[in-house]
């Protein structure tokens, strides 16, 4: 794979080796996501060099980049690796989430304006023509993750607080994970459109206690199913 197809497409070829290192871990984290580098896979420095058509020195630093974050493990000797899967990330993750998550759509709703709102309708509006993904890998999977990363970060857009955004986008990618590995063998048991729809309804309405509430028990909702997966062995947590 060249750079030409690194890249997405219509955008330019980076300029420097540390944006280059930038999209090759964009990438990487993609591929860790989506599942088509499975937890535990072993990152073959020559066929990863081989995939993206690159040097040593950018590969690495992505991967520091990615280890950094939690989407690799480096093994010294054994070389890079796939970060596991487990039933302890998993908690934490959600833990996390829904303590984070309903804190900052608390504080959209005391401060968002119009342009908040109008950003919630969009990204809903969005999202729903992707409710319930059918495939269980490729466009229909990837598009849905994406829409719905989209729409739970304008819920947060207007809490006025950076850091606590930083974080939950990053909580957003582990989830999703996840979600993707959970999907993986077995498609949602719920009316999750309904779940968002009741969501929306009362963000816009300002009812502040309710949202916060059922935000958390949609992201607490969604953690229980995948545990009942991880804990009956259907997703691998490597080692």
């Amino acid at each position: 794979m060249k750079l030409a197809s690194v890249l997405p497409a219509g955008q330019p070829a980076p300029s420097t080796g540390q944006n280059f290192a930038s999209t090759i871990a964009t990438r990487l984290r993609n591929d860790i996501v989506s599942g088509r580098r499975p937890p535990g896979a072993r990152l073959s420095i020559e066929e990863l060099k081989g995939d993206f058509g690159v040097s040593l020195s950018p590969l690495r630093e992505a991967l520091a980049r990615l280890a950094t974050e939690g989407f690799v493990v480096n093994e010294d000797k054994k070389g890079f690796k796939v970060a596991p899967v487990s039933r302890e990330n998993l908690l934490e993750i959600a833990k996390l989430q829904s303590t984070l998550e309903p804190m900052a759509l608390r504080e959209s709703i005391r401060h968002g304006n119009r342009d908040w709102e109008d950003g919630i309708v969009l990204t809903h509006h969005r999202l729903s023509r992707y409710e319930r993904p059918e495939q269980k890998d490729g466009g229909g999977v990837d598009e849905w993750e994406a829409h719905h990363r989209e729409f739970h970060l304008a819920l947060l857009a207007a809490c006025r607080m950076p850091l606590a955004l930083m974080v939950c986008d990053s909580l957003q990618h582990f989830s999703a994970r996840y979600r993707r590995l959970f999907l993986a063998y077995k498609p949602f048991d719920r009316d999750v459109a309904q779940e968002h729809r009741s969501l929306v309804d009362a963000t816009l309405d300002r009812k502040e206690d309710l949202a916060a509430e059922i935000l958390a028990e949609h992201i607490e909702r969604t953690a229980r199913n995948i545990l009942a997966v991880l804990d009956a062995g259907g997703v691998a947590a490597a080692s």
